[in-house]
């Protein structure tokens, strides 16, 4: 890692998280160097206008950030009298805005308003007294704090204004927060750039295991093999001895539900009972939730054997992804899943789903309630390709070995980017807690973004 200067001359502090900071340096309370503001409620009909004077974020707007610092448009505006009608505060361009309950608070983020906007009652901005200190020294100082450690107790994460009014906040002359400031926006700038590159070598690494395993699913591993026309404009040409079947003809399908949840004695048990969270992996041996003997002998649940295919059915996970794996252990699933039993080897057929995830995808609807839905009848129909059962386990095989390599490097780049991650992250408490001195920092005319990777 590269070394930076040191302040010579340093004051203690009330607070052990901050640790000493340098002599020219002071602690303010946020409520002493800026102004809090709450949202507002945010009714449903007026939101999802368009082209109207002022943005106005909802806290899963949050997301909205190319690189982790301002806010892009939002999807929703308002006029200067809705905001009014709302008792909606306009937020100035270069406040910090957050989210301060609930789960989004756990989150962690914090981001910059580029124009005037108006937030949702989930929602705090933070409007700094420039003439003390910069949006950006305050963005920098906030994005340290970890809101999860100051949350009041309670089923729901919270943090009121109040509370956030009394956090502290260092406060460097202005020049040196200027200084600071452009230090950490050259440096996160640098590693944002080698963390994006490594999250575009994980994309090509996902790609090229989906290309693999739908080559070997669906071609097979001889290349020298006779072909022959299949018949389905999606597959192409297969090998001359297998068969093409609909997926009806090839398993049973069956499902799930959920036992009362208002019955203590249905709950806490030893029998996983699988929904779309726990489907993260290809292979299942255990669930978040569990059942007892007496949901299922008081319920029409099904016990699953060892060695069936698991799918989600309903989720908005399916909008992106459509999650199968086997269970190694008897389970139980709930409404939102799909059980298929089939006499072929089942980890080919999950490996065969997996392979055709796009085309799965490409029936996926939305319902009423805007949840995402697989149409299982049209899933039935599809028509799939049928090696004989030796193939099926050579494939199954071969996918293994393809799994495992790729995932030696997912992990190894995985691993990179954490450190990455890591070091931008005690980069900017370093720098924003005197722990480091870069008021003398030049930025150099050209940027090597290796001199980030060793430092």
């Amino acid at each position: 890692m590269v070394s930076y200067p040191k302040y010579l001359e340093h004051q203690a502090t009330k607070y052990p998280w901050i640790g000493d900071l340098p002599k020219s340096w002071c602690v303010r309370r946020l409520k002493e160097v800026g102004r809090l503001f709450g949202g507002a409620g945010f009714p449903h009909e007026y939101q999802n206008m368009q082209d109207e004077e002022l943005y106005f974020y909802k806290v899963g707007d949050l997301r909205l950030s190319e690189n982790g610092r301002t806010l892009l448009a939002s999807p929703h505006t308002v006029s200067k009298d809705t905001a009014q009608v709302l008792r909606a505060t306009i937020v100035p361009k270069g406040a910090i805005v957050y989210a301060k309950i609930g789960a989004a608070l756990l989150l962690n983020r914090r981001r910059m308003t580029t124009a005037s906007c108006c937030i949702d009652n989930n929602m705090t901005a933070y409007v700094v007294d420039a003439e003390k200190v910069i949006p950006e020294w305050a963005f920098y100082w906030l994005s340290t704090i970890d809101f999860g450690e100051h949350v009041n107790p309670g089923a729901v994460p919270s943090l009121s204004e109040a509370y956030q009014s009394i956090l502290p906040l260092p406060v460097p002359p202005l020049e040196e927060q200027i200084a600071i400031a452009r230090f950490l926006d050259h440096k996160t700038a640098q590693i944002d750039a080698l963390i994006a590159k490594k999250q575009s070598l994980l994309d090509k690494l996902a790609e090229q295991r989906g290309s693999l395993i739908s080559q070997a699913v669906t071609k097979g591993l001889n290349d020298a093999v006779p072909m022959k026309k299949s018949d389905v404009a999606w597959l192409g040409e297969i090998p001359r001895h297998w068969e093409t079947k609909r997926l009806r003809f090839l398993m049973t399908m069956s499902g799930g539900l959920t036992p009362r949840t208002s019955e203590p004695r249905y709950w806490g048990g030893d029998i996983p009972w699988v929904s779309p969270k726990d489907m993260k992996s290809e292979r299942l041996s255990s669930s978040i939730d569990t059942l007892t003997e007496d949901a299922l002998n008081e319920t029409t649940l099904r016990l699953y054997p060892p060695g069936k295919v698991l799918i989600v059915v309903r989720g908005m996970i399916l909008a992106h992804t459509f999650p199968v794996a086997v269970n190694e252990v008897p389970v139980t699933v709930n409404q939102d899943m799909k059980v298929l039993e089939t006499t072929m080897n089942p980890e080919y057929l999950a490996v065969l789903l997996r392979g055709i995830q796009s085309l799965v995808l490409s029936i996926v609807e939305e319902s009423a309630h805007g949840t995402k839905v697989l149409r299982t009848d049209l899933l039935k129909n599809m028509v799939l390709p049928v090696p004989p059962r030796v193939e099926q386990d050579e494939i199954v095989s071969e996918v293994g070995r393809i799994s495992s390599r790729i995932d030696k490097m997912v992990s190894t780049v995985t691993a990179a980017i954490t450190k990455l991650q890591e070091y931008r992250s005690a980069l900017i408490t370093n720098a924003v807690t005197g722990k480091i001195d870069v008021r003398d920092f030049c930025i150099p005319a050209t940027t090597e973004q290796k001199e980030v990777a060793h430092g």
